[in-house]
C-alpha cells in the first residue's frame, strides 16, 4: 500500500504589517522610523513598528509617549485598518494561486498547505521565495515563511528562526527538531507565556528539549503535582507541541459555526456616571449584536451583559444573563432583557467597560409569531436598516438617543476594531 507524502505546510507572516504598509504609501519615509498609532494621543499604543523604529529602541504595544521619548524622530501615522484589511485578502489571493489549502491565522498571518503545489512550483524553499517576491512588490511588505510538516512546528519555525535570518525561510522538521527546536528555552514553545513558563521552570523543564524527551506518563505526574489533578489535557497538549506533534489540517476560510455574537466598548469612567448616559452606549451595543446576529442569519436565546465600575478607588463589575421565551435578535426585544439586567446589577458607581453578548444560537429563517406584536413587520423594519447601513455606512441611520453627548455610534462608526478605518 502506498504512504501518502509527508504533509508540507508553511506558516507566512508579514513583517511589521502595518508599518510595511504604510512606508510602501510613504515612500519618502523609506529609511527613516515609522510607527503605526494614534499621534494625538500619547497615552495610546504602538500598533506595529518598522525595522529602523525597531533598532532605535521602538516596541510594539508601548505607549506613542514612550516610543518618542526613545525615538523622537520617529514618524507616527495613524492606523487606517480598513487598508490593512483589503492588503490581507490581497495576499490571500497572492497564496491562493500557488494552493486552494489557505488558512488565515490573524490579519499577518496565514497557514498554506502547499503539498500538492510542489509539482507544479517546485521544492518548498522554492515556492516560498516566490511567495515573497509576489508579496513584496505588489504591496510592499516582506513575508517570512517557517516550513513543517505539522501546523505547529511552520509556525515555530517562522517565529523562532525565519523572523531571524536575512532570507525569511526555515524549515522545522522531524529530522531537525531535536537540533533546532529542543535546546531553546521552553517560552520559545508555541503557547507559552509568562505564566505557563514559570510552572515549567518550577518543575525543573528549561527547554523545550527538557519536555519533548519525557515519557508523557511521567510529564503528566510532574504536571498533576505542580498544577493539580485536571492538567492531563494541557500536559498532552504541551507534550504533543513540544515533539510537533499536530494532526489538524489547513482548513481553508473559517467555517466554524458561530456560538456568540457579542460586542463591548471601553468608557471613560467619568463621563459615564449617570443612567440615562449609560443607557445610550447600552442600547447601541445591542443595536449592533442584533445587526450581526441577521447578517449572519442567527437568533439568540441568551442575552448577556457584563459591566466594569470604578470610582477611582474601588473597582467592581457583573456579567449577568436571561434566557428569553423565545429567540430573538430585534434590538427593542433585546434592548429590554439587556436593561433589565444592569437596572438590577449595577451598584451605582460610574461604567469604564460595557458588553453585550447573544448566545445559544439558532437559524433565524423561521421564527415564533405573536399575538400581541406583528414581529415579521418588525423584521422587515431592522432588515431595511441593516441594507441602508451595508450600503451607505453604519451612520448613515441611527437612533436618535446617539446623538446626545454620551453617544458612541458615530465614532465606533469611524473604526474598525477600535481603531480608525
Amino acid at each position: 500500500m502506498r504512504q501518502a507524502p509527508e504533509r508540507t505546510i508553511f506558516l507566512i507572516d508579514g513583517q511589521s504589517f502595518y508599518a510595511s504598509i504604510e512606508k510602501a504609501a510613504h515612500p519618502e519615509l523609506k529609511d527613516k522610523p515609522v510607527a503605526v498609532g494614534d499621534p494625538a494621543r500619547r497615552s495610546g499604543i504602538i500598533l506595529a513598528a518598522c525595522p529602523v523604529a525597531k533598532l532605535r529602541g521602538v516596541t510594539t504595544a508601548e505607549r506613542v509617549g514612550e516610543a518618542l521619548a526613545k525615538c523622537p524622530e520617529l514618524n507616527i501615522i495613524r492606523p487606517r485598518m480598513q487598508t490593512y484589511i483589503s492588503i490581507s485578502l490581497f495576499i490571500t489571493e497572492i497564496f491562493e494561486s500557488f494552493t486552494d489549502q489557505v488558512e488565515p491565522y490573524s490579519i499577518d498571518e496565514q497557514f498554506l498547505d502547499v503539498t500538492g503545489s510542489t509539482a507544479c512550483f517546485g521544492p518548498p524553499e522554492e515556492i516560498a521565495r516566490q511567495i515573497q517576491t509576489r508579496v513584496q512588490l505588489s504591496t510592499g511588505v516582506w513575508t517570512r515563511c517557517g516550513i513543517g510538516p505539522t501546523k505547529i512546528l511552520a509556525k515555530m519555525a517562522t517565529d523562532n528562526f525565519a523572523k531571524k535570518r536575512p532570507e525569511g525561510i526555515f524549515k522545522l522538521g522531524y529530522e531537525n527538531i531535536e537540533s533546532d527546536l529542543w535546546p531553546l528555552p521552553v517560552h520559545h514553545m508555541f503557547m507559552v507565556a509568562s505564566r505557563m513558563t514559570r510552572h515549567f521552570l518550577r518543575m525543573g523543564l528549561n527547554t523545550i528539549g527538557d519536555i519533548a524527551r519525557l515519557e508523557l506518563g511521567e510529564f503528566k505526574r510532574r504536571m498533576r503535582f505542580e498544577m493539580g489533578k485536571q492538567s492531563d489535557i494541557q500536559a498532552e497538549y504541551y507534550w504533543q507541541t513540544a515533539r510537533g506533534i499536530d494532526p489538524s489540517p489547513v482548513v481553508p476560510g473559517i467555517r466554524n459555526q458561530l456560538k456568540s455574537i457579542s460586542h463591548g466598548k471601553a468608557l471613560r469612567s467619568s463621563l459615564y456616571r449617570k443612567l440615562e448616559d449609560i443607557e445610550v452606549v447600552l442600547l447601541e451595543l445591542v443595536v449592533e449584536v442584533c445587526r450581526r446576529s441577521r447578517k449572519h442569519g442567527y437568533m439568540g436565546y441568551v442575552v448577556s451583559v457584563g459591566a466594569g465600575e470604578t470610582d477611582g478607588v474601588r473597582t467592581t463589575g457583573f456579567h449577568r444573563q436571561v434566557t428569553l421565551q423565545q429567540p430573538t435578535s430585534l434590538s427593542h426585544e433585546v434592548a429590554a432583557a439587556a436593561l433589565e439586567i444592569f437596572h438590577k446589577f449595577w451598584s451605582g458607581m460610574p461604567v469604564s467597560h460595557l458588553h453585550i453578548s447573544l448566545t445559544q444560537l439558532v437559524d433565524d429563517s423561521v421564527y415564533q409569531l405573536t399575538l400581541f406584536e406583528d414581529r415579521e413587520k418588525a423584521y422587515g423594519l431592522e432588515r431595511v436598516t441593516d441594507e441602508i447601513k451595508d450600503r451607505f455606512g453604519s451612520v448613515a441611520i441611527m437612533r436618535a438617543s446617539s446623538l446626545l453627548a454620551a453617544g458612541v455610534a458615530r465614532e465606533r462608526g469611524e473604526q474598525i476594531g477600535g481603531h480608525y478605518k
